[in-house]
């Protein structure tokens, strides 16, 4: 095996734009997830090393000085972070020059051509789901024989076919083991979840449809693959015992309750485990599944949402009614089980009116805190085409984040000839100003952070930073990424929509 770095690339401060994050953006207060899309191949490859450099802080300058230790990088990127990262690459390069470099992650998947003709210093690009891909380049294998790439080759760039998909999803290692070798569970932050919290998939692909989401349409696919429930069970006692203070697990699979009967199972395994956990959930649940999960630990859901109208859920392929996330809404609060509930601002067929009715929706649905979201138009997605055919996207700018200042900040992409890009910004203050400043709320919020010393110091720094965005003038027209009113932070798509 070559001598092979993962690296989550240095980026603006407070850049969650890593492999985890679904919405790569800068979040106003500290959030990160676990680069989990790098760890699972560094699990594939013995003697790797992982580094999260935005997670710890790391500056290009203190990642420099460790390249000339290995003969292989291997870089998740995004959208947002291409263009920083492609400068990274050069400046490992040019401190390594034997090194092999490649890149990895949904924009590659969807770009590969236009991302290796933006760099030479980027040797290949593995598309799609790149775990055993990047494990043949580790062993040395000749490029032309590796399914799934895209390289260099007498001057031209070659496409090799297609890598199968994993269907046998046990054939991948537990990634708590790279986890333990290499990241600092303390590092990562997610208001809603209980901190330190400590997440993994269980499976891959989204059955659902919906046009914005990114994962599913670019790596994962509309098939959900999992693992077998002792597989997961399994990692997850290796999970309690590695890190012993952890006060939260959560599955972060596009939509963990897809199979009822086999998330029962695996809630079984973790009420003897005897440890909290939490996961992304669709608003169609039955009541039986819903009581099963809360009788062996499950403690909250994200929720997509998305909107509180019923043509714009359509337009979105979203595949839930408004009537059935009532019911699901009504059963999870009547049996305990808190919700984290995500909404975006701008979906096609939006206008002034359905943005009422979404911010009425979110008040009668209530969850315990909220995201609201611009839509993203990431390559690759519906939305994107979409946008691109219909000349929605906006004509000075097709940045998903803001460039001046370095800021990472999300701006709002789309300009419909009735309802403008300022307008879809304008809307995402009032949203979360009217859920969260009702006397209903704030009491309820208030009451929170005397549960405890600790979440009271929490709530304190969370809602100051965030305040302290809120007011900056230098964010105009820059949104609060993923966030709610008090420092709760989710990802998305991240638009971060589940199911």
């Amino acid at each position: 095996m070559m001598r092979t770095l993962f690296l989550n690339p240095p980026s603006f401060e407070g850049f969650d734009g890593g492999a985890g994050s679904r919405y790569q953006a800068k979040r106003e207060i500290r959030s990160f997830w676990y680069p989990t899309w790098l760890a699972q191949p560094a699990a594939l490859v013995p003697h790797s090393k992982l580094v999260d450099a935005p997670a710890r802080d790391m500056s290009i300058g203190d990642v420099l000085p460790m390249v000339g230790d290995y003969e292989l990088a291997v870089l998740h990127t995004s959208t947002p972070s291409f263009p920083h990262d492609a400068k990274v690459a050069e400046a490992l390069k040019a401190a390594n020059p034997k090194l092999k470099l490649g890149f990895v992650g949904a924009h590659v998947a969807v770009q590969p051509e236009q991302s290796l003709k933006a760099s030479t210093s980027i040797d290949f690009v593995a598309r799609a789901e790149f775990d055993f891909t990047i494990r043949e380049v580790a062993e040395g294998r000749p490029f032309e024989d590796i399914d799934g790439l895209s390289y260099r080759a007498n001057g031209q760039i070659v496409h090799n076919r297609e890598r199968a998909i994993l269907h046998d999803m046990d054939r991948l290692p537990h990634v708590v083991d790279v986890y333990r070798r290499d990241l600092v569970i303390e590092d990562y932050f997610i208001g809603y979840l209980q901190h330190p919290y400590l997440s993994i998939y269980t499976g891959r692909g989204c059955k659902s449809r919906c046009t914005f989401c990114l994962w599913p349409q670019t790596i994962g696919g509309h098939t959900y693959r999992t693992r077998s429930p002792g597989h997961v069970v399994e990692e997850m006692r290796r999970a309690r015992e590695y890190f012993p203070q952890v006060k939260e697990f959560f599955f972060d699979d596009d939509t963990f309750t897809d199979h009822p009967k086999r998330a029962e199972e695996i809630a079984r395994g973790m009420g003897k485990l005897g440890v909290p956990w939490s996961c992304n959930a669709k608003a169609n649940v039955p009541y039986e599944t819903l009581k099963a999960l809360r009788d062996n630990g499950l403690r909250l859901f994200v929720v997509g949402y998305e909107s509180g109208n019923h043509r714009i859920l359509i337009n979105i392929k979203k595949g839930v009614r408004l009537d059935r996330a009532r019911q699901f809404t009504e059963d999870c609060h009547k049996l305990g089980i808190q919700i984290h509930g995500t909404f975006v601002v701008g979906l096609p067929g939006e206008t002034q009116e359905t943005i009422e009715e979404t911010i009425r929706f979110a008040q009668e649905m209530n969850p315990h805190t909220i995201q609201v979201s611009l839509a993203a138009t990431y390559p690759g997605t519906f939305l994107y085409n979409q946008a691109l055919e219909n000349g929605w996207l906006r004509r000075d700018s097709e940045d998903l984040v803001a460039a001046s200042g370095a800021s990472g900040a999300q701006v709002a992409a789309l300009d419909y000839p009735h309802l403008s890009h300022e307008e879809i910004f304008d809307a995402v203050w009032e949203f979360y100003r009217r859920f969260y400043f009702r006397p209903r709320k704030l009491l309820e919020m208030t009451g929170e952070m005397f549960t405890s010393p600790n979440m009271f110091k929490r709530r304190v720094r969370e809602g100051a930073e965030f305040f302290r965005f809120m007011m900056s003038r230098e964010n105009r027209g820059e949104a609060p990424p993923t966030t709610v009113a008090t420092g709760q932070s989710a990802e998305n798509a991240r638009a971060r929509a589940h199911g």
